[in-house]
């Protein structure tokens, strides 16, 4: 297996993408907050104390996907051109779902994982106070598009792994 980020050295380095051609790409990705029965019913009210835990999410979520290569040391900067950020409350947990779209060089995965991180941290942010059980579970990939890869989805590979 080769490390694309790795040099023949072992040494860490960026990836060239120069000479690769933008073409469109898109990346979900889905994690859960795994939140108390009370929590729960003050999210399904809109009475948590700190207030709209799911927009203050939503916000974050977006905004973080756009702050990848801050965080990541070796994530190429690309334009950012749709970020979406959906949060369903499920029975024992928030569900984050993130799509993000470009038409750039490089995919959206990291984009998109650290858009469902983020607004899972801002979850756990909001609700700590009173739900020290609070967590973040699952953050993975779901789906991805475009690129010399194209077509991608968990389900799939899982399937073709024998782990349905």
């Amino acid at each position: 297996m080769k490390f694309t980020h790795l040099d023949q050295s072992g040494e860490a380095y960026m990836v060239d993408v120069t000479e690769k051609q933008p073409t469109v790409r898109q990346a979900t990705a889905e994690g859960l907050v795994r939140v108390s029965k009370p929590i729960m019913d003050a999210l399904r009210e809109g009475t948590v104390p700190k207030g709209d835990v799911l927009a203050v999410a939503r916000i974050a979520g977006i905004s973080a996907a756009k702050r990848v290569p801050e965080l990541l040391p070796l994530a190429h900067t690309i334009g950012v051109h749709g970020a979406k950020v959906d949060l369903e409350l499920l029975e024992e947990h928030v569900k984050i779902t993130a799509t993000v779209r470009t038409a750039d060089r490089t995919g959206v995965e990291m984009e998109a994982l650290t858009a469902v991180s983020v607004a899972a941290l801002a979850v756990v942010d909001m609700v700590k106070g009173v739900d020290k059980l609070v967590s973040i579970e699952q953050c993975q990939i779901i789906v991805k598009s475009g690129g010399r890869s194209g077509q991608w989805t968990r389900e799939a590979a899982l399937k073709d792994a024998g782990q349905e």
